[in-house]
This record gives C-alpha cells, sequence and structure tokens, in this order.
C-alpha cells in the first residue's frame, strides 16, 4: 500500500472521529426538538450540500477534513439578529441544550467502547500469554533454601497452571501472588514447578512468617515475562472488561498528559492535522489493521476529553455557561456568551494554524 492511500486512511480516521462528534450533537437535537440549521463535515468551502425539504436542514460535506460543525438557529449571535426568533438556541430549555452540547464528546466515548469491544470481539487484538519470572532471591529465605534461582520462569504451583493470558499488568502479579498468600500455618509445602534453562523443575517451597508485613512469604521478587503471544476472539464478557480496561487506561493517560500540558510539559510534542496524520499513516502503515482500530479508540477518547475542556469555543466552555445558567436562574447575556465563544475559537483556529505550519516545517527541517 503506498505511502498515499495510508494518508488517506489516517484522513478518514479523522473524518469518522468528526463525524462522530457532529452526529452526537445532531441526534441529540433532533431527539429534543432543537432546530438545526446545517449539519457539515470538514470546513471550508462546500464540495457537496442538500438541503432536507422535510425539515429545512443543511447537510453538506466541505473542502478541509479537519471539522465539522452542527448549525443551530442564533449559535454564538453576536448581533443578536435572531434574538426574537423562538426557534433560536437560547431560547431552548437549559436541559435540552446542556445535553445536545454533552453527547458531542460523549459520542466519541461511546464510539471508542464500541470500537474496543469488537476489536477485542473478532479477534483482532494480540493477547500475551504471561508468566512471573524471578528476579531476585533473598538469602537464606524459604526459596533460597528449596533451591530457586534468580530467572527461573513460574509455570505452577500445586500444579495449577499460573500462566494468564491477559492484556494487563495486575492480573499477571494476581495470579502468583494469591497462591502465595493463600498458604497458612500447617498446610504442606508450596509445589512450585519452574523452567530452567528450557527444562522443568518442581521445588518444595514452606513459606516462612515474615514480621515486618505480618504475612507468610517465601523471599523473591519478580516480574511478568512474555511466554506467548496470540491473536483471538474474547467472549462477550471478556471483551467488555477489556473494553472498560482499555478506555480507563486511555482516558487516564490522555488526562496525565492534559495536566503535563498545563504545567508546560511535553510541548514541543504536541501536533495539529498534519502531524496527527502523518503519525496515523506511520503507525497503521507499520502496524496494519490493527494499529488502524487503537488509534481510532485514543483519539475518540482523546476528542471527547479535550472537547470537555473549559476553554472558550469548545463544548466544555458552553457547558460551564450552562452551569452558570443553571446556577443563577438565568443565562448570562447571549451575545456576551458568543463574543467569549467566537474569541476562543479565533484562537483555536490560531492555534491549529501555528501547529500546521510547524508540523510541515519539520518534514523539512530535523
Amino acid at each position: 500500500m503506498t505511502t498515499f492511500l495510508y494518508v488517506l486512511l489516517a484522513i478518514l480516521l479523522l473524518g469518522i472521529l468528526i463525524a462522530i462528534h457532529e452526529f452526537g450533537h445532531y441526534l441529540t437535537a433532533r431527539l429534543t426538538g432543537i432546530p438545526v440549521t446545517e449539519f457539515a463535515i470538514g470546513m471550508g468551502p462546500k464540495l457537496w450540500s442538500r438541503t432536507s425539504k422535510k425539515t429545512g436542514i443543511v447537510y453538506s460535506l466541505r473542502a478541509i477534513p479537519m471539522g465539522g460543525f452542527c448549525a443551530f438557529v442564533g449559535e454564538d449571535d453576536v448581533q443578536q439578529v435572531s434574538k426574537d426568533d423562538p426557534r433560536c438556541w437560547a431560547k431552548q430549555k437549559l436541559w435540552k441544550r446542556f445535553l445536545t452540547v454533552l453527547m458531542g464528546p460523549g459520542m466519541n466515548f461511546i464510539l471508542a467502547m464500541v470500537v474496543l469491544f469488537f476489536y477485542m470481539l473478532i479477534g483482532v487484538k494480540e493477547i500475551p500469554t504471561v508468566q512471573p519470572v524471578l528476579d531476585s532471591i533473598v538469602e537464606n529465605s524459604a526459596a533460597a533454601q528449596a533451591g530457586l534461582q534468580a530467572g527461573d520462569l513460574v509455570d505452577a504451583v500445586n500444579g495449577e497452571d499460573i500462566r494468564v493470558t491477559s492484556m494487563f499488568t495486575p492480573d499477571y502479579n494476581k495470579a502468583f501472588s494469591d497462591r502465595i498468600a493463600a498458604w497458612k500455618e500447617g498446610d504442606d509445602p508450596l509445589r512450585i514447578t519452574v523452567t530452567r534453562d528450557g527444562e522443568p523443575l518442581t521445588v518444595e517451597v514452606t513459606p516462612a512468617f515474615h514480621e515486618p508485613e505480618r504475612r507468610y512469604m517465601i523471599g523473591i521478587t519478580y516480574r511478568p515475562a512474555a511466554a506467548a503471544v496470540e491473536t483471538r476472539a474474547l467472549s462477550v464478557g471478556e471483551s467488555f472488561r477489556y473494553a472498560g480496561k482499555y478506555f480507563g487506561y486511555y482516558s487516564t493517560a490522555i488526562f496525565d498528559a492534559v495536566i503535563g500540558l498545563f504545567r508546560g510539559q511535553n510541548l514541543d510534542q504536541v501536533s495539529g492535522p498534519v502531524g496527527t496524520v502523518k503519525i496515523i499513516s506511520e503507525e497503521v502503515r507499520t502496524y496494519g489493521f490493527g494499529a488502524f482500530i487503537e488509534l481510532l479508540a485514543v483519539i475518540s477518547v482523546n476528542l471527547g476529553i479535550m472537547n470537555l475542556l473549559p476553554i472558550p469555543g469548545l463544548d466544555g466552555s458552553r457547558l460551564v455557561f450552562m452551569v452558570i445558567e443553571g446556577i443563577r436562574g438565568k443565562p448570562v447575556p447571549p451575545e456576551k456568551e458568543a463574543i467569549v465563544h467566537l474569541v476562543g475559537m479565533v484562537l483555536l483556529f490560531g492555534l491549529m494554524i501555528f501547529l500546521t505550519f510547524r508540523d510541515i516545517r519539520g518534514f523539512f527541517v530535523p
């Protein structure tokens, strides 16, 4: 596949995310009865448009595939031209407006969960089978007396295979540590089967009570080591579980990154649309369809979180104004709110242009 096609795939990915986000606004508005004037995918000049004879809504596809919008009557109307129009956005009930704005990021979160669920369900995700490898043995400990050595791969405890097919480190650690922790005074010694230099070996270990920890221990440190990697379909339950785990993992990582940006960290790693397309195309070219799916989920979560930030022009800022309206019992003057959002949008477009030029410059200047 040529580089051009990978770039098209990257643009398609961004287009899907933007379309889903705007569709969240559009669908909720239609369901709650808020009039929509235009639903557009992309920005800039129109490439195609159609006006619904039934609703009067304009559906359009625009030249720049790096944005989109769902427009409402009187939205960001600085001059208040539409203030007396009963269809005006500001005249709609607060809960309808709040839900309509919220469901843009909400649809990105839903998309990420759905994509991750089916990613696991159809067996695209590579799943490692992991087992503990002993890092160190405490001198004169129960493990040392039994003959265990650093580098031993632990296969089983009391005949039970402890190799875990999972995608998250806590699952690996739990399988081994739970069996050691379950041992009680008077129980038979633990029969631990390990692989050493390619050969199986079983030793008996009697845990000793460790006073500082107030529990029985055998005197080892260990870490997970990949025993094998397979690609297989998960059950419906497993797919939901791992989709939720990955969603939480991505959300936490993105939130931490955003906090870092506000602290002035990793500013040089922020990319504009061109840089994002480049990164996506390179990942897909290197790792294939699986990378496309994972990036779709990751960037969808990222888009949802970023839009919830209280930055003027983004959904989060609009939600803040609605919260203020709910607390005050009356809205902030619409013309003042509109000015805040318009200034925010101008600044965001300015930032996007700056990042785009920086991305392009980076292609030519190492």
